[in-house]
């Protein structure tokens, strides 16, 4: 299990005041030294935390594996092909949310080929691609068919699910998907909205091999440091019994 630290907050910080502190770059430094398998960042097209200059310093200086999350637009898609990072996510964006809200909607048929055109591009530049998407088997399927390398599945409805029905519904779903998944021959990651206090059950998912969390651990960062931050989630990432199947293990979810 890989831990991807999102550091996208450390730059909303520095936005507040519009300085030049917290730099993302030293915070993506100190999330290294505290074990993180690698950062992500999310730049936004409106640019209201991480900025051009950020990503581009962070390709120079990330010593593990740089995520870079764009949106599926042609302005950019050239910018992560520019930057070249490890993997470039394909994320849904609007304007007016707070944060993601969902993944890529790819059951329209526009969204399927901006999508289709942006993974051509990147796997032309050389860049590993994934999709950010709901964890639903339709998704998936598309996602596989679209030739994207990897999928990262919205765990958003599993952590803001309220109740035991509600929490277990969400990690069936996320259970479900990744298993599909990871038998089309893509890579499952999974994240957002992940905590201290939810993440085990989705690190100990069967095919789930990379996490992404991000407000949680810099929430974390602001108390007891960064470093300190990202060594307590790993702990509890690595604590949980997760494995990833072989192709021959696989076995459908009931229904599929």
């Amino acid at each position: 299990m890989r831990l991807y630290i999102n550091i996208d907050h450390v730059a909303t910080v520095r936005q507040a005041r519009r300085t030049d502190e917290p730099d993302p770059v030293r915070a993506a430094v100190l999330a290294e030294l505290g074990g993180a398998d690698g950062i992500t960042v999310h730049l936004r097209e409106d640019r209201r935390h991480i900025g051009d200059r950020d990503v581009r310093l962070l390709a120079e200086t990330v010593r593990t594996g740089l995520n870079l999350e764009v949106a599926a637009t042609a302005a950019m898609v050239e910018i992560a092909v520019e930057v070249a990072p490890m993997q470039a996510t394909l994320v849904p964006e609007n304007r007016e949310e707070v944060t993601t809200e969902g993944g890529l909607d790819l059951a329209s048929a526009s969204v399927r080929a901006g999508v289709g055109r942006a993974l051509g591009r990147l796997a032309a530049a050389g860049t590993r691609t994934a999709l950010f998407i709901d964890p639903d088997l339709e998704s998936v399927e598309r996602s596989a068919a679209l030739g994207a390398n990897a999928v990262e599945l919205h765990t958003g409805e599993y952590a803001g699910a309220r109740g035991d029905a509600a929490r277990e519904r969400g990690l069936t779903r996320l259970k479900d998907a990744a298993a599909v998944g990871h038998g089309l021959g893509l890579a499952v990651h999974a994240g957002h909205g992940l905590t201290y206090e939810n993440v085990a059950p989705v690190a100990a998912l069967p095919c789930v091999e990379e996490l992404n969390i991000g407000h949680s651990v810099v929430s974390r960062a602001v108390l007891v440091g960064m470093e300190r931050a990202v060594r307590e989630m790993r702990s509890l990432v690595l604590e949980s019994p997760a494995w990833v199947a072989t192709p021959g293990e696989w076995v459908p979810p009931i229904g599929y």
